[in-house]
């Protein structure tokens, strides 16, 4: 049962907590975090997308040309290229990493956010142009005759790519959401469902969600887990808790410095996974072993914001708790992106290698 962890490839220093000290696109700093990663037994990281940032496709491509080991997950909104070109521009992109690139489509849940590139389907749409964006890429990845295709979103004909990733059959698929919609494309047509960190009775719901959605589909074969949280880790449980405490007060600060003066519905999402995120801080502060949700409710249920809070050991336990009930990929990064993905790196993720194939050790003994 390997386990697998992600953490992130920022271009610059900046955090919730932190404003950034350079430029946007940092270069130095990129290839420091990214090596950091590389160096500190961290599986892959994610060049994430926003419609102001830096095409993250094109930073991805300088780290991999840089690096050795490091995977890659690129993330991808459809609407920003048709899916014959994407599919080039991925499959370019895994022979320049030799075969190390994944990628994850973004739907998108916030309607101002995709407005800002000219996107104005509902949610509903866009989840429907997903799915057919993904199914196209696919084959463009697989298929070397020409094919033609007409779908409700994207029309061509005599396509055929003279360029095809090194990975065989094709890069992994990587899909997100917690809605009815997001399940149903997500098991549809991903190898990687990713979900917020949330409560562990609530993963287990929407694991099961998203398997009844795979079966549903005809696959006989589920998406892989992966779930994302914010870990703040310490030596001692009273310094991890001062430490949580400090980061939520400078959280606070930043957002009433008017530093995310450019999001849109802060206080009430779009999006199921924020919404959620929102009504779990609102049913308390702690849950199960080491989750804490006022790092999610400071910043509005935004993206990847519970927090797990405490020792290496008590951190690397609760992410144990999820392994067992069927996560396979562990999302990680801290406020202070570099030093945190150190620390974490080195104190938690031995830890929890550990505790897996202490488990595996158990499962083949009972097998025997």
């Amino acid at each position: 049962m390997p386990v697998e962890f992600l953490g992130i490839a920022a271009t610059n220093d900046q955090s919730e907590t932190v404003p950034r000290s350079g430029g946007s696109f940092d270069k130095e700093y990129t290839l420091k975090l990214a090596r950091a990663h590389e160096d500190h037994g961290w599986d892959r990281v994610l060049f994430a997308y926003s419609s102001g940032s830096p095409e993250p496709g094109a930073a991805a491509a300088y780290i991999a040309a840089r690096t050795e080991r490091l995977q890659i997950l690129l993330a991808h909104r459809p609407n920003v290229s048709y899916p014959t070109f994407a599919a080039k521009q991925f499959a370019t992109l895994d022979q320049i990493s030799d075969g190390r690139l994944t990628v994850h489509f973004i739907t998108g849940g916030n309607d101002h956010e995709q407005q800002r590139e000219g996107d104005f389907l509902t949610k509903d749409e866009r989840y429907a142009r997903t799915r057919e964006y993904i199914e196209i890429v696919k084959r463009v990845w697989t298929e070397h005759e020409p094919f033609d295709h007409e779908g409700p979103h994207y029309r061509f004909n005599d396509f055929v790519s003279d360029v095809f990733p090194v990975q065989l059959p094709r890069p992994d698929v990587s899909f997100g959401g917690s809605s009815a919609a997001a399940y149903a494309a997500g098991g549809a047509v991903a190898d990687i469902y990713a979900l917020w960190g949330e409560p562990l009775a609530e993963t287990a719901r929407q694991i099961d969600a998203v398997k009844a959605a795979a079966r549903a589909a005809g696959r006989t074969t589920p998406p892989r887990i992966q779930v994302a949280f914010r870990p703040i880790i310490a030596p001692t449980e009273e310094l991890a808790w001062e430490k949580a405490h400090r980061t939520v007060g400078a959280i606070r600060e930043r957002r009433a410095s008017g530093a995310w003066k450019r999001r849109r519905n802060v206080d009430s999402p779009e999006n199921t996974g924020s919404q959620r995120l929102i009504a779990i801080a609102e049913r308390g502060e702690r849950y199960d072993r080491a989750l804490w949700t006022p790092t999610a409710a400071a910043t509005g249920g935004a993206g990847n914001s519970n927090a797990l809070v405490g020792t290496p050991e008590t951190v690397a336990q609760a992410l144990l708790d999820y392994i067992d009930i069927g996560v396979d990929i562990i999302s990680a990064r801290g406020y202070d992106l570099l030093g945190d993905a150190i620390d974490f790196g080195r104190h938690v993720i031995p830890l929890v290698r550990a505790g897996v194939a202490e488990r595996d050790a158990e499962r083949q003994l009972a097998l025997n």
